[in-house]
């Protein structure tokens, strides 16, 4: 594992912590401004999935990226929803259960470990893919710190392990860009394995918090995602 892609592990944890420290200290999060980040987060994750990370996922496995990434796909759901009893991005502003809580951490902290995954998967296929790669994971990193210690703090488990549920989610991240290399059928289907994972995030978490809301803010700010990434990578591509 280069030190490089170690070091971008730990930038994207740190954004899970920023997210976190975001709600945690002040009363109340600007809706408006987290809605708009997370449909901007949604059009740059599905531009980067179809235009970077399926290609290459298939380029280096063939159709049998495919049945790689469905498992991606249907891990998260199982851990997102089929076993967890309430779960959204955003910040939660009903009371929850402590076992809601706890139980959305557990499911995402598999999702923030394939994030290590695809950061290092992004870079050992080169610098491009890795860049953008990264972009979109640190793009939902705040509203993945925000909605975890949201959920820690409507279920009454304080501020504190609000922040250290945010906290996991970041070493957890850092561990997936380190496994990545540690174990070579990890590193090998790394890229098509986090391609599933991202794409449930981009299409069944993200794009479903604002695609029934009205006005065009939030699409707006969906096709600005797509369009700046397009433009980084025509500019990388360079």
């Amino acid at each position: 594992m280069t030190i490089s892609a170690i070091a971008f592990a730990m930038i994207a944890a740190v954004a899970n912590i920023g997210g976190a420290l975001a709600v945690t200290s002040r009363s109340r999060w600007s809706t408006r401004a987290l809605e708009t980040m997370i449909a901007f987060s949604g059009g740059f994750m599905i531009s980067v999935i179809f235009l970077d990370m399926i290609p290459e996922a298939f380029r280096e496995h063939g159709t049998s990226a495919a049945w790689i990434m469905l498992v991606g796909y249907v891990l998260v759901y199982l851990t997102q929803h089929a076993l967890t009893p309430h779960f959204h991005f955003g910040e939660e502003t009903h009371h929850v259960t402590q076992t809601v809580g706890i139980s959305a951490l557990i499911g995402l902290i598999l999702h923030t470990f394939v994030d290590g995954v695809a950061i290092a998967s992004g870079f050992n296929a080169g610098t491009r893919i890795g860049t953008l790669v990264l972009a979109a994971i640190l793009l939902h990193k705040l509203p993945e710190g925000s909605t975890i210690s949201s959920l820690f703090l409507a279920a009454g488990l304080g501020r504190k392990r609000a922040l250290a549920a945010a906290t996991a989610l970041g070493v957890a991240t850092v561990l997936g860009a380190v496994f990545t290399e540690s174990f070579d059928l990890l590193k090998q289907y790394g890229l098509a394995l986090s391609a599933g994972v991202t794409m449930y995030v981009a299409a069944s978490n993200l794009i479903p918090e604002f695609q029934h809301k009205r006005g065009w803010r939030l699409p707006t700010a969906f096709f600005g995602g797509c369009a700046v990434y397009v433009m980084s990578h025509q500019l990388l591509a360079v």
